[in-house]
């Protein structure tokens, strides 16, 4: 991972997503509004693999504001769409998102991953979920959780 995008040292001008949005590097843009842009992934997992941003630097999820939240992910339903109805191979569509370094995210500004799938591409999660816990093992994760939700001042979406 290169210093300048280690999540210590995010700064605007070494940010390869931001260079994109600013126009001082290429990209294939698919769609643009006024907060967010979407592009072709240089390294895509199928073809038509669009990444989404907010245009402004923005490291993680929990530094995106509401509206940006929103833009974000209603781009991401337009791009699906779009993925489906564009004659590209595609039997369904996933949504990624890597948050942090332990999520493997390599580009310290917000971005999700939009891709077609179909049977017999090369994406695969590597996961073992064989062996679930008890459900009662779930009730003190459960349990921190809404602790902290509760803790938390900020109004949910409105209704």
């Amino acid at each position: 991972m290169s210093l300048e995008n280690r999540p210590e040292h995010p700064p605007e001008h070494h940010c390869i997503f931001c260079a994109i949005v600013a126009g001082r590097a290429p990209a294939h843009i698919v769609l643009e509004n006024d907060l967010v842009a979407a592009f072709l992934d240089i390294n895509p997992v199928t073809p038509g693999h669009v990444l989404i941003v907010p245009k402004r630097h923005a490291a993680s999820l929990a530094d995106l504001t509401f509206i940006e939240n929103a833009s974000v992910f209603q781009a991401g339903k337009d791009i699906a769409s779009a993925l489906r109805s564009s004659g590209l191979q595609c039997e369904g569509i996933n949504y990624f998102v890597a948050d942090g370094a332990a999520a493997f995210q390599e580009v310290f500004h917000f971005h999700l991953h939009v891709f077609p799938r179909y049977r017999g591409d090369s994406f695969r999660i590597d996961a073992d979920w064989s062996n679930p816990p008890e459900f009662a093992a779930l009730s003190e994760p459960a349990d921190r959780i809404r602790r902290t939700l509760g803790a938390r001042s900020a109004p949910m979406m409105p209704v």
